[in-house]
């Protein structure tokens, strides 16, 4: 593990879903870290690959007009974006049962 990255860990069955493997990003390519309250409201764009149960779970890539975005959500969950530069996804959506704790922290190693 190296300092410098933040890796989005996935499950076996999110890796299936969301047809890749965990998610590394560098540190210095994450220009904001963004709350955002319904994180299966908030992906827009089309899904191209992974797995939509519309309002149950999202996991994969969109493609929006900013570019890719992967999105790992499910119902009830607040999301954390992450939005990117100088790497393959522009953003990043991670729901999470305390989004905001996850974006202190995140924001705290950045």
């Amino acid at each position: 593990m190296n300092p410098a990255e933040l890796t989005v860990e996935l499950s076996p069955a999110e890796k299936v879903a969301g047809l890749r493997s965990d998610v590394t990003i560098p540190l210095s390519a994450i220009t904001a870290v963004d709350v955002v309250p319904d994180a299966l409201a908030a992906v827009h764009g089309l899904r191209a690959p992974g797995l939509a149960l519309p309002g149950v779970r999202k996991i994969g890539t969109w493609r929006t007009k900013q570019g890719a975005e992967f999105v790992v959500a499910g119902r009830g969950q607040a999301g954390v974006r992450l939005t990117l530069t100088g790497h393959q996804l522009a953003s990043v959506l991670i729901g999470a049962d305390d989004a905001d704790a996850l974006a202190e922290r995140i924001r705290a190693v950045r």
